[in-house]
């Protein structure tokens, strides 16, 4: 099992907000390729970053800083955040990221998505963001007016190779990760689903390791980490069977 330590730009620095809302955010770090630095240092295996901005905007926004973790580090990166056309997906993958997340897209362009899999293979990855089992899109201001289960059926037939699945109403809440509902779309979907929202401590990992049997191949973590109700080094030894 995989953890992601997330990194959540906004402004150009590192921030974490609380179910999604903008007007509930905490700074953590002015230097988000610093962080990604410590991650890394401190045993990470792959970072999840999310241009918040650029969610917002439907394009990257946060470029060069992005550009800046991705030279700063020797692991790969994952990145989401207004990635909504197949030149920018490009750019991104040319930048150096490893994998890139499509969210709103999935929705109102599956198409697209379909194209960008057959093109870019594994390297495409969707982010399927709900709140009581129903889509939110466009930085989840919005409902995609469809169920998280059926889109990630749609998906999995588009050929995403893999998904990450957040409950929005415990995004950086600290309150436990919901991974029976994680683990129930891992095995709707049939492909890997990586967990996403409210982890809080060592518990939580234990528990979202026990959903492995049912497609559930990591989890992203964030506030914990910031906050130092979860250590990372602790997490990964867990998530290794250290």
């Amino acid at each position: 099992m995989i953890i992601f330590p997330a990194i959540d730009i906004r402004g150009g620095k590192c921030v974490r907000l609380t179910e999604g809302r903008f007007d509930q955010e905490t700074v953590f770090a002015d230097h988000p390729a610093e962080m990604a630095k410590r991650w890394a240092n401190e045993g990470a295996e792959f970072l999840h970053v999310v241009d918040l901005d650029g969610a917002l905007a439907g394009r990257p926004v946060n470029l060069e800083v992005i550009k800046e973790i991705v030279k700063m580090v020797a692991i790969p990166v994952q990145l989401g955040g207004g990635i909504r056309t197949m030149d920018c997906i490009a750019e991104l993958l040319n930048a150096g990221v490893n994998r890139v997340i499509l969210g709103s897209i999935a929705v109102r362009q599956p198409e697209l998505v379909k194209a960008a899999c057959q093109e870019f293979k594994e390297r495409i990855v969707v982010g399927i963001d709900a709140r009581d089992g129903q889509v939110a899109v466009e930085g989840w201001g919005i409902s995609g007016g469809i169920g998280a289960d059926e889109l990630a059926k749609r998906m999995a037939e588009a050929g995403v190779a893999r998904i990450i699945y957040t409950d929005i109403s415990r995004d950086g809440t600290l309150t436990g990760v919901n991974v029976t509902a994680t683990a129930a779309l891992a095995r709707v979907a049939g492909i890997p689903v990586i967990a996403s929202g409210g982890v809080s401590d060592i518990a939580d990992i234990h528990a979202v390791k026990a959903a492995q049997q049912d497609g559930v191949e990591g989890v992203i973590v964030g506030k914990a980490i910031y906050t130092g109700s979860l250590s990372l080094k602790a997490a990964i030894q867990v998530a290794q069977g250290v």
